[in-house]
């Protein structure tokens, strides 16, 4: 059975965004996979800054500042490229994926993300990854890369950000393209009846 939204057409067994307890499942399961250090970070990054699989693949060492917890992120699409805070959470899950990283053969690639083969990852292969992931925490749904940087969009909806804010943080040019997240927000709509 299909229901018509105002954004889109949604499968009752689809949807374009994780809620707040999918999305723990999703990471959880991320960190049980066969390469779980680095699965868990690549995800959780994906859905903290809203990463396209395109800014995700380029993610390179020089842009991690550990010292004063920053990623700069390099936005495609004529979008703003920002560097933003990490949280405490981000760091440690990055610096038990710099531990194994540098054990592997290729650990002096300029990207964060390897490949088991030791490359830069390709867009198929995180499509894949996210796929089983989605499978392991048995969401009920597929599960797409963009999905997590929708996730990300709703969930700073969600806990009341300002649109203006979650335009800068996702990098759109064009609050459009922000709007989709807030107009939906339950947040908005607390207090009505107060």
């Amino acid at each position: 059975m299909k229901k018509k939204t105002a954004m889109h057409t949604v499968d009752d067994k689809s949807k374009n965004y994780l809620s707040e307890s999918e999305m723990k499942l999703f990471l959880d399961a991320a960190r049980k996979g066969r390469h779980g250090a680095r699965d868990h970070v690549m995800m959780l990054l994906t859905f903290r800054h809203g990463l396209r699989v395109s800014e995700l693949v380029d993610v390179r060492i020089k842009d991690l500042d550990l010292n004063s917890a920053r990623l700069y992120v390099r936005r495609i699409k004529g979008s703003l490229s920002t560097e933003q805070p990490l949280a405490g959470d981000e760091l440690r899950a990055i610096k038990t994926w710099q531990r194994v990283r540098a054990e592997l053969a290729a650990a002096t690639s300029p990207y964060l993300f390897l490949s088991e083969r030791a490359t830069p990852f390709t867009r198929q292969a995180i499509r894949y990854l996210v796929g089983e992931t989605a499978r392991r925490a048995n969401l009920g749904f597929e599960v797409n890369p963009h999905m997590l940087r929708h996730s990300c969009g709703y969930h700073l909806a969600n806990k009341g950000h300002d649109t203006r804010l979650i335009q800068d943080w996702l990098g759109h040019r064009n609050i459009s393209n922000t709007v989709i997240y807030t107009r939906t927000a339950a947040a908005r709509f607390e207090g009505l009846w107060r």
